[in-house]
């Protein structure tokens, strides 16, 4: 019979909804339910694509024998972190005070006043490697609730006030400037892995918002170390197993420091982020490798996430079948060399075997290869490469694929948003832009209610009850405001400034200008999340602070403009310490530092002369340039105002810091201007 888990929209919760466990969704219900048993709560949190999540959910909560204790002793609540992202933030961070570390699935005991008494991540069903089992874990919190309980909610307590106790150091109340990102480069070379690319070792993870400061950095001051830096990393991302080589898109990590061995899930936003930097990265050098993984990844996104309503799913699993009616990690993408021979007769397996560096010993489990692009001598036949490759696509679309979480959700998809639009733009595929646009629209449609606030989720074209959080608003800010300078629509500004008026009322505070995970009149958990680190996404922090920034640009908007600087002020606390863990805002930095730069590109719409100019301010490296193009005398967007033409012809207008240049009718003198 099924739980209550049955009618959510949550794919991970869905999962859960045939399991003899008797879950309940994140509810005041829930917890009125554990105070009039007497009882605690295990909350247990994870996703749709996450493997020990699906393991643990096999091994315990599939079993009646755990089930039937559960629901005796406990009041059991699932919770997807990716539609609750402040419930997931706030418990991950006691369990990590507790522990010194943390991962999903998460497993915390709470009082039913939702304070945290004990925790954990992952636990086996029968005892191993120093950890006990589950059941072992389930029977002394039982006890200690049933013979200690004092005790119990006196720990509690003082964790909850401990958590609600740690408001994060907001640091400086100026602007980081030269010195801070000089110290942050400094920091970043010393972390830099010179022979494989990346930061740190291993698990190593794609640090797309490190790239895009380093490639601001190089583009402000000409620093060549923090161009080499950034070109070598995606270089062997591109060339490692972490990036799908016959499909385009990219793994979650590499387990590995070489990046040839990734953990499998291919996430919605790594692939957003990536895409964009890697088209940043062709902008700035021409790198035709760069080029090609922009167009492979977006297109990845568009053939494997879109869903039927346009928007963009979150994820595809790690696990799949690997034939034989047993999911395993990985399945849908390994080749052994017998396999490759099955699939291209024995010549061309022994081309693709070397090509792809699939060994008879595997590089990973089982003597399976991951595919992979390792440097060698000679050269290849392009052609015949071409068709192996085809020749794998066709066999590996005959296999069961993995499964996708098609939860649409808004901040991923305004990420998604941003590089499809500016990948469509540079290397002239309209579909792209198009995709961007659908994505828009769905928002507009179904994620916004008429007061402008966000749902952070949908599915299946069902909008989900959670709440959006600081980083819904800004990601999707972010992509509005892409749209608007590829597409010159003015609805897209207008949009975005509706989500940032948001932010400013609901989630800033304002004596010190630091930022909020969730609204101020959002549900009130033991304590209001607040993070500026930038992890596998832009904090909302950074990610609100950039979107400000580019808006109060376009517009002239002064509370933004001074919101965008106050949020980093962060940033010159932490930039020069932690530089990894805040990438987007120190990328947001430079384009303050910059100015940023505004670009008006004024002339018919169906002038040539109009497209270069647009289409030379689009692939400006200026940090955090923004672009405005529309017709003479147009009301579109408030940086066309008062430019007319130069002489009857198209013209572009740049400003800065309150400053404009003089107007130029030709694209290589507006491309001088974008660079000095």
């Amino acid at each position: 019979m099924p739980n209550r888990l049955a009618h959510e929209t949550s794919p991970y919760l869905l999962q859960h909804a045939d399991n003899p466990v008797d879950w309940w969704p994140w509810s005041a219900e829930a917890f009125e339910e554990a105070r009039q048993r007497g009882v605690p709560v295990l909350l247990s949190v994870g996703y749709s694509s996450c493997h020990w999540c699906h393991v643990m959910a096999h091994e315990s909560f599939e079993d009646q024998e755990t089930a039937d204790y559960l629901n005796a002793h406990f009041v059991n609540i699932k919770v997807d972190r990716e539609e609750r992202p402040d419930v997931d933030a706030v418990y991950m961070e006691a369990v990590q005070a507790a522990t010194g570390q943390g991962g999903w699935p998460m497993t915390v005991f709470l009082t039913p006043d939702a304070e945290p008494f004990y925790f954990g991540t992952y636990f086996p069903p029968a005892p191993r490697h120093g950890m006990p089992s589950f059941r072992q874990v389930l029977e002394g919190v039982h006890s200690a609730w049933a013979d200690r309980r004092d005790e119990v909610a006196e720990v509690a307590g003082k964790i909850a006030r401990d958590l609600a106790g740690r408001e994060i150091s907001y640091g400086d109340t100026t602007v980081p400037g030269e010195e801070e990102l000089a110290q942050a480069l400094l920091g970043l070379t010393r972390e830099y892995d010179a022979a494989r690319g990346g930061f740190g070792g291993a698990p190593k993870f794609p640090p797309s918002m490190v790239i895009e400061f380093l490639l601001r950095h190089h583009a402000r001051t000409g620093s060549e170390g923090a161009l080499q830096m950034a070109g070598d990393t995606c270089e062997r991302m591109a060339r490692g197993g972490i990036y799908d080589q016959l499909g385009g898109g990219f793994a979650r990590y590499s387990v590995d420091r070489e990046w040839v061995v990734p953990h499998f899930e291919k996430m919605l936003y790594d692939n957003a982020l990536l895409c964009r930097v890697y088209a940043h990265l062709w902008r700035t050098t021409g790198s035709d490798l760069a080029r090609r993984v922009a167009l492979e990844t977006a297109d990845f996104m568009v053939r494997e996430l879109r869903t039927n309503e346009g928007g963009f799913a979150s994820a595809l699993d790690a696990d799949s079948d690997d034939g034989t009616g047993k999911h395993v990690e990985g399945a849908y993408y390994v080749w052994t060399p017998r396999q490759l021979a099955d699939v291209l007769g024995d010549e061309d397996a022994e081309l693709a075997a070397q090509y792809f560096g699939v060994t008879e010993e595997g590089t990973f489990e089982e003597g399976a290869s991951v595919l992979q692009l390792p440097q060698q001598e000679g050269v290849f036949d392009a052609e015949r490469i071409e068709s192996v490759k085809e020749r794998l696509r066709r066999a590996r679309a005959e296999r069961p694929a993995p499964g996708r979480d098609d939860k649409v959700v808004a901040a991923w998809n305004g990420l998604a948003i941003a590089a499809l639009a500016e990948t469509g733009a540079y290397f002239d595929r309209p579909d792209l832009v198009e995709a961007a646009l659908g994505a828009a629209d769905l928002l507009v449609r179904l994620h916004l209610d008429e007061r402008a606030r966000l749902a952070r989720t949908s599915k299946d074209g069902q909008v989900g009850v959670n709440a959006g959080v600081l980083e819904d608003y800004a990601d999707v800010a972010e992509g509005f405001l892409a749209l608007a300078s590829v597409t010159g629509e003015g609805v897209w500004l207008e949009f975005a400034g509706f989500l940032l008026d948001h932010v400013l009322v609901r989630f800033v505070d304002e004596e010190s200008g630091a930022l909020y995970d969730t609204a101020a009149d959002a549900e009130k958990l033991i304590r209001r999340p607040q993070d500026p680190t930038d992890s596998a996404t832009p904090s909302g922090w950074s990610a609100a602070a950039g979107a400000l920034l580019s808006y109060a640009a376009q517009t002239g908007a002064e509370p933004h403009r001074v919101a965008a600087e106050r949020a980093l002020g962060v940033v010159k606390a932490l930039g020069p310490r932690a530089p990894r863990f805040i990438g987007w805002g120190l990328a947001t930095a430079e384009a303050l530092l910059d100015g940023p730069r505004e670009v008006a590109v004024v002339g018919p719409a169906d002038a040539p002369a109009t497209r270069e100019l647009h289409r030379t301010a689009l692939l400006a490296t200026a940090p955090g340039a923004v672009v405005a193009v529309g017709t003479p005398g147009s009301d579109e967007l408030p940086l066309l105002a008062d430019r007319p033409l130069v002489e009857g012809e198209p013209a572009a207008y740049v400003c800065r810091r309150f400053t404009c240049d003089a107007p130029v009718t030709d694209a290589g003198s507006l491309r001088e201007k974008l660079v000095s």
